[in-house]
């Protein structure tokens, strides 16, 4: 799933009525999750953050401007808060499977729509802005609502859609894009002192140009937690990409080691994106020659050393993007069902789901297969020599495992996408070259899924031949219906990619599409081969005692 973070501030933090009409039209908008509202009274400002794919988060946007169109009025404002506008600030952010392109894209879409829709001028800034001086907000809203009208004046600041008309009621909004920011604090039983003494030696601007501190992107401060009894290194670490949340740990950790002051835990402050734990836990797990498959423990993990429940409960179901979003759509229909529903799911009056679909399911518990006699063999003592062997190769079969069951349900959503195009009007030349181009767009994500599906498949094999070599003789029956199931899947999804190819119009990809499809299925059949031959060779050998 694509999913973009949105965090519209509007210029209300008292009046609880328009706070919650606000958030019902966030809510109420298909496709968005709204995580926080964060209402501050002495800044009369909230902060919304829903989340959603790219179209939705925009249409929320927009569903939330539109409410406070109506009920804000900005000639009545006072905040401590700097502002122009009823929709102060607007920004896309990038979470997962996302760019920062793809939030460009929302902001210029979402600024387009909110300038038409309701004749209001917009400005861009961050990644979005179309020149340098409008890159960073402040400049942007300089002299604030009570200087707009003399701003909009100025041709140096004419907005970047909408006209220089002055609306009293909603002064200007700044929608932008830019990257995730992190709140993250690491708890010491120190003074403020000591604690601001650290984030000084490792914040980007350090103690000034000449004396520039460690970590990149990050900002901090020392501050004294007096509930608590602790100090903390408050930090936001700007870019997640440039320095990670746990180089943040560990710097402090070192600099509080040489100061002889113990760290007690940290803390991050609201929603984080998946990658943030699994990038820690990778970290750990490289670092001291840990062997974690699952998900789930390693951002236990993570949390551990971290000590990310230090102060309250760090519960991934609630502080996870990716798990919020995904415990509140249950977008997965099938995956989710029992056995016995998925099958009468496929043997219903329906087309979908379909071979595609269970093709990846298919090979999915191949892959399942070589996981589990990987597991079997690891960590027993009769096959102990082969321990590293099998850290090598038991992540290759699981990561295909886990990647192809997604594919499960894409590949039935796929289908309906190209059903839904071939359903609309061809009443005139317009919509009928509009119709052409949505069936074309959804024939190519029908093919690309079962492609995705064979490629996946076809990653594994150089682990499944590995873990037949040398697994658990025991389960050399489950080795031999696992690449069968593979073989199979890829098979499926070959013929899933043959049977559309017709219907794609350009030539030339369709012919790519089917020469990149042949090279994979022909590597199938030879690596399953490969496969059966190595454990019908091993079929009379002993198991270890």
């Amino acid at each position: 799933m694509k999913l973009i973070e949105c965090v519209p501030n509007f210029s209300e933090g008292k009046n609880q009525k328009v706070i919650d009409a606000i958030s019902t039209s966030i809510r109420e908008t298909a496709g968005c999750s709204l995580v926080d509202v964060d209402a501050e009274g002495s800044t009369n400002r909230t902060v919304y953050t829903f989340v959603g794919e790219p179209d939705a988060v925009v249409q929320g946007a927009l569903n939330a401007a539109k409410a406070a169109f109506k009920l804000i009025d900005m000639a009545k404002h006072k905040g401590e808060h700097p502002r122009f506008g009823a929709l102060d600030v607007c920004p896309f952010i990038p979470v997962s499977n996302t760019t920062m392109d793809d939030c460009i894209d929302c902001a210029n879409k979402f600024a387009k729509m909110l300038a038409e829709e309701l004749q209001v001028p917009v400005y861009l800034y961050g990644f979005a802005a179309k020149n340098e001086q409008r890159k960073i907000l402040s400049n942007t809203r300089s002299g604030e609502y009570e200087k707009l009208e003399e701003k909009l004046k100025n041709n140096e600041w004419y907005p970047d859609y909408g006209t220089n008309k002055f609306v009293s009621s909603w002064g200007a909004t700044a929608v932008g894009a830019r990257k995730f920011l992190i709140a993250y604090n690491i708890n010491l039983i120190s003074t403020k002192e000591q604690a601001h003494k650290i984030a000084l030696n490792i914040r980007e601007t350090g103690r000034g140009p000449s004396r520039r501190g460690r970590l990149r992107c990050v900002q901090g401060i020392g501050w004294y937690l007096d509930k608590e009894n602790i100090a903390q290194v408050s930090t936001n670490v700007t870019d997640i990409d440039v320095t990670k949340v746990h180089q943040v740990y560990e710097e402090v950790c070192s600099d509080a080691k040489e100061l002889n002051l113990p760290v007690v835990g940290s803390q991050i402050v609201g929603l984080v994106p998946l990658k943030v734990l699994l990038d820690a836990a990778e970290y750990y797990m490289k670092k001291d020659n840990l062997f974690i498959l699952e998900e789930d423990s390693k951002i236990r993990l993570a949390v551990n050393r971290m000590g990310l429940s230090s102060l309250s409960t760090f519960n991934p179901h609630q502080r996870i993007i990716e798990y919020v979003i995904r415990d509140e759509a249950r977008d997965s229909p099938l995956t989710s069902q029992s056995l016995t529903k998925f099958i009468s799911s496929v043997g219903s009056r329906t087309a979908s789901p379909g071979g595609g679909s269970v093709s990846a399911a298919v090979a999915a518990m191949g892959a399942a297969l070589c996981t589990m006699t990987g597991l079997l063999t690891y960590g027993k003592k009769q096959w102990e020599t082969l321990e590293a062997v099998m850290r090598i190769n038991i992540p290759i079969v699981h990561q295909c495992m886990t990647e192809l069951i997604p594919l499960v349900d894409k590949d039935s959503k796929a289908f309906d996408s190209f059903m839904a195009a071939m359903k609309m009007p061809k009443g005139n030349e317009e919509e009928i070259e509009s119709r052409k181009k949505a069936m074309q767009a959804g024939i190519l994500e029908a093919i690309e899924i079962p492609l995705k599906v064979i490629t996946t498949c076809n990653a594994s094999w150089v682990a499944v031949v590995e873990i037949a070599k040398s697994g658990n003789i025991n389960c050399l029956s489950d080795v031999q219906v696992g690449s069968k199931c593979l073989e199979t899947g890829i098979w499926g999804a070959y013929q899933n990619v043959l049977i559309n190819l017709p219907q794609v119009d350009d030539e030339n990809i369709r012919e790519k599409i089917r020469s990149d499809a042949q090279l994979e299925m022909d590597k199938a059949k030879q690596c399953c081969q490969e496969v059966l031959s190595i454990t019908e060779g091993r079929k009379n050998e002993n198991s270890p005692q």
